[in-house]
């Protein structure tokens, strides 16, 4: 009988960033947060916070995306989704510093909405999107080399999720495409389908392949994947002539966890339970579904629900958990789709010790994890951008 001797493995460069031993300032996460954060057990947190923000006054307007957590969310001037919050902080000119609590696209996208003169700060420079993170510019060029080399490049059409880097957006505006949301995103497809044959939707395969065939009655045939860690991304230059929806192969590790079987498993444990998810999910749980919709949607319609329902949300933890308790004394029962709990991961960097360390910094005079988009980029996002914001 022989022992078994340890395996010589060597850690890959993700997963030291996922360790926060590494840095890659390119990436959307793994990012070192500099500074000297507060302990998270110092008793006066909330109290340093309120202090900070009021000496600061006007001169900051502090953004929470919905998936923070509650103690973050406590100072946010206003609350939304990542589009909403950007334009908030374009219709604050006269806020000098914008801190952004969400991850890092969202402080991307409201540094190129707003002016020269404000200055955005994500207070955790690893507060970022796994999403994002599985379509680079490299990548992305590469593909529309594909394209080119397959013929169809000049009736192709870039639609980019918002949860994307400013890279991608800037790619997007370049080559005459344009930006959605989750809840514009139909619109968008019909724009983009107004200008040419076809449509490379990134980075999230789940909401474009979701958007085409729910919402615009397309079939499953009709759209492709795009894996870019395969020669040509694993198509043939026959499959991508036939398809009408390119679908780049990126996810959210969040709302791609929920399976049909999580909806089949709640139906069962509530009977009459509503089952309302985020398009982000997987085909299959969509279906299912009773209702689908963006997370402003899910908001409204648990907003509107009558007192006494039940509903199971499949979207990110921290905000299923706050509706929970929101409306509660409605006697509304709203539970998480999924019995294993998850937060989103990066998003929940974002935590009081880190908003502290930022709001006193600003209140010091020192401007502390800037997110400055290069202005070529910004320039190109800008222009997708606006692009969505005329969209009929």
């Amino acid at each position: 009988m022989t022992t078994a001797q340890p395996l010589d493995v060597q850690p890959t460069p993700l997963a030291l960033l996922l360790l926060g031993r590494e840095a890659d300032p390119r990436s959307e996460r793994g990012v070192e947060c500099p500074g000297d954060l507060p302990a998270p057990s110092d008793p006066d947190l909330v109290e340093r916070a309120r202090a900070a923000k009021a000496k600061l006054g006007d001169k900051v307007f502090v953004l929470g995306h919905h998936y923070q957590r509650d103690e973050v969310i406590e100072f946010a001037d206003v609350t939304g989704d990542s589009f909403k919050l950007a334009r908030e902080a374009a219709a604050r000119p006269d806020a000098e510093y914008i801190v952004f609590c969400g991850v890092h696209f969202m402080a991307e996208s409201a540094d190129i909405l707003t002016h020269d003169g404000q200055q955005v700060v994500l207070p955790d420079l690893a507060a970022g999107c796994s999403m994002a993170d599985m379509a680079t510019a490299e990548q992305v060029a590469e593909c529309w080399d594909v394209l080119t080399e397959a013929g169809i490049a000049d009736v192709t059409v870039p639609v980019s999720y918002m949860n994307s880097s400013a890279d991608i957006k800037a790619f997007t505006g370049k080559h005459g495409g344009t930006i959605c949301t989750s809840s514009n995103a139909e619109r968008a497809l019909n724009w983009a389908f107004e200008q040419g044959e076809k449509v490379l939707f990134l980075p999230d395969q789940h909401l474009g392949r979701n958007t085409a065939v729910r919402d615009l009655g397309m079939s499953l045939e009709d759209c492709v994947l795009y894996n870019p860690h395969k020669p040509n991304g694993g198509l043939t230059a026959e499959e991508l002539r036939g398809a009408k929806m390119i679908l780049w192969r990126g996810h959210c590790s969040v709302h791609g966890r929920f399976s049909l079987d999580s909806v089949n498993d709640v139906r069962e444990r509530i009977p009459g339970v509503n089952v309302l998810v985020h398009p982000e999910c997987r085909h299959e749980v969509v279906s299912a579904a009773d209702y689908v919709g963006s997370t402003e949607y899910i908001i409204k319609m648990l907003e509107a629900a009558p007192a006494g329902s039940k509903w199971a949300i499949g979207t990110e933890l921290n905000l299923v958990r706050r509706l929970a308790n929101r409306f509660a004394s409605e006697g509304k029962e709203i539970v998480f789709l999924d019995r294993t709990v998850c937060f989103c991961s990066t998003m929940n960097r974002i935590d009081l010790p880190h908003l502290v360390w930022a709001l006193e910094s600003l209140a010091d005079g020192k401007v502390v994890n800037r997110i400055e988009v290069d202005p070529e980029v910004a320039s190109f996002s800008k222009l997708a951008l606006e692009r969505m914001l005329a969209l009929p």
